[in-house]
């Protein structure tokens, strides 16, 4: 008879179906293993922040609004042009602290997009584009002045700002017809406030002052240059703005 192996002090010689199944997971895989209950919580909640991200993005793309094209705003402010001649202004460093002194104001753009509107050969006026910050966003307008510099229209193109979209409301935009560089142009003074829009109403305000100051400094000289085109001749330099 063979004898038997003398048993090792501390352990069973009893082994379990458990122990033998080398293919059953140990606890430390199990450990690793992601628990149904965890993953159907995070997806839950990736599902939450896209539905808020979504709700959120077509609340502000439902502010943002294209009120006219360029085109469309040309034709608008100037129904009798035959044609548009574009022009991009930039500004010398002369030029720069012409319009400053001007208008009283900081000159952020170093330039200007601009059309003479013509009909037949005459100018019949100018079609300024210009931006401006509203609180966050950048407003999108144009600024139609006569041969003589005066305003003759203000058009809203965009405005995306979520509060604030009053100031293209006729009233608003008229109470600028007709004013020139020598105008005040400020708010709560000869430029009526729009409660809940105080910034936007301000910020174009001041850009329409800086427009008018731009064609006084930088767009009359031209225009007076141009032989035969109707356009009157320069007129006496105006009184700087008061403060």
């Amino acid at each position: 008879m063979r004898p038997r192996s003398a048993a090792v002090p501390g352990r069973s010689d009893v082994r379990t179906r458990e122990d033998l199944d080398m293919t059953k997971p140990s606890s430390r895989s199990t450990l690793l293993r992601p628990r149904t209950g965890a993953l159907r919580t995070i997806r839950n909640t990736a599902a939450r922040l896209i539905v808020s991200l979504t709700v959120l993005l077509a609340a502000h793309t439902a502010q943002a609004e294209r009120f006219l094209t360029l085109e469309e705003a040309q034709k608008l402010c100037f129904p009798e042009a035959t044609t548009f001649e574009a022009q991009t202004l930039r500004f010398t460093a002369e030029q720069t602290k012409g319009i400053a002194a001007k208008c009283g104001l900081a000159v952020r753009n170093q330039g200007n997009r601009l059309w003479l509107a013509r009909t037949g050969s005459n100018v019949s006026g100018v079609l300024f584009l210009d931006h401006v910050i509203g609180k966050h966003e950048l407003i999108d307008y144009a600024v139609a002045l006569t041969p003589d510099g005066k305003v003759r229209q203000i058009e809203i193109l965009e405005y995306r700002e979520n509060y604030g979209g009053e100031i293209r409301r006729p009233q608003w935009r008229e109470q600028f017809r007709g004013k020139d560089a020598t105008a005040r142009l400020k708010l709560t003074d000869d430029v009526s406030n729009i409660s809940g829009a105080t910034i936007s109403c301000r910020h174009v305000t001041e850009g329409i002052k800086r427009v008018l100051a731009t064609f006084e400094v930088v767009v009359r000289p031209r225009l007076s240059a141009i032989a035969g085109d109707g356009v009157p001749n320069p007129a006496p330099p105006a009184a700087p703005a008061r403060p």
